[in-house]
């Protein structure tokens, strides 16, 4: 299993929705910007080359969304958040999870017990590193979010334990 030693958290400036958004990587310095895509997923793709993801996520959330790496427990800035928002694909914008769905597994990744939409999270078998386990990726743009068990509470009964690097958050506006 690779494991990535060194957390990065994010920082959010959001307008509007689908509008953009401001992402700066902590240690960057530097905004990237981003869109995000609140709704259904409608099945439009983004395809980049490696050297493109490399130039638009740093190189943590690179092993995570691409080269299906897995952060620290409880190194990710959202494990222990518990702030009213959204959750959106760090590679390519697409929502998630919301926070209402969010719960503490004590596993030490933000765990969710449903996607905000069935179609905006796609999964398939995971039989790496001796372990038959379902990995959860973004339909949109492939990306690796983590794995989804089946010891969640109700009422869907699943725990989607995804990776800090491979989500943004977005905090309800007040």
């Amino acid at each position: 299993m690779r494991i990535l030693f060194k957390s990065v958290g994010a920082v959010l400036l959001v307008s509007l929705v689908a509008a953009p958004i401001a992402v700066t990587a902590a240690g960057t310095g530097s905004p990237k910007l981003k869109r995000c895509y609140m709704g259904k997923y409608k099945g439009e793709k983004v395809v980049k080359t490696d050297a493109e993801w490399k130039k638009v996520l740093t190189p943590e959330q690179y092993e995570v969304l691409r080269g299906e790496g897995t952060e620290l427990a409880c190194s990710g800035p959202y494990w222990n958040m518990h702030a009213k928002g959204t959750y959106f694909c760090a590679g390519c914008g697409l929502e998630l999870f919301v926070s209402d769905t969010k719960f503490d597994s004590r596993t030490g990744w933000p765990s969710f017990y449903t996607p905000a939409y069935p179609e905006n999270v796609a999964t398939r078998e995971d039989h790496s590193h001796g372990m038959d386990r379902v990995e959860v990726h973004c339909p949109r743009c492939g990306g690796h979010l983590g794995h989804v068990f089946e010891d969640g509470p109700a009422p869907t009964g699943l725990r989607y334990c995804i990776n800090s690097l491979a989500i943004v958050f977005v905090p309800d506006k007040k």
